[in-house]
């Protein structure tokens, strides 16, 4: 089963849909997950402002944040691999995932 994980940039929540500014690109990478999700891919999605422990465990993470800081979000793995960082993947990336190309 393939495997996304998102690690966001600090959001007032989980998606970032809320509020009164929100980033465009944002509901469009909610529904994209919820796709995966529907078609069986494991997906995880964590926010620094919420879940802070998991950007330590993961090393690479981690890493990146002390050399990069949080411009270096969000970062996304596919299949424990850092596919992006610093920006959401455009619609060319989503679809060779989804399709299982990594």
């Amino acid at each position: 089963m393939k495997k996304i994980q998102i690690y966001d940039p600090p959001m007032c929540c989980p998606t970032g849909v809320c509020g009164p500014d929100i980033d465009p690109v944002l509901p469009q990478i909610a529904g994209w997950l919820h796709q995966l999700r529907e078609n069986g891919t494991a997906v995880e999605r964590y926010n620094l402002a919420q879940q802070p422990l998991a950007f330590v465990q993961n090393t690479e993470v981690k890493r990146l944040l002390d050399t990069v800081g949080t411009g270096a979000l969000p970062a996304i793995f596919v299949d424990g691999i850092l596919r992006v960082q610093g920006r959401y993947p455009d619609t060319t990336e989503q679809e060779s995932w989804a399709g299982g190309d990594t």
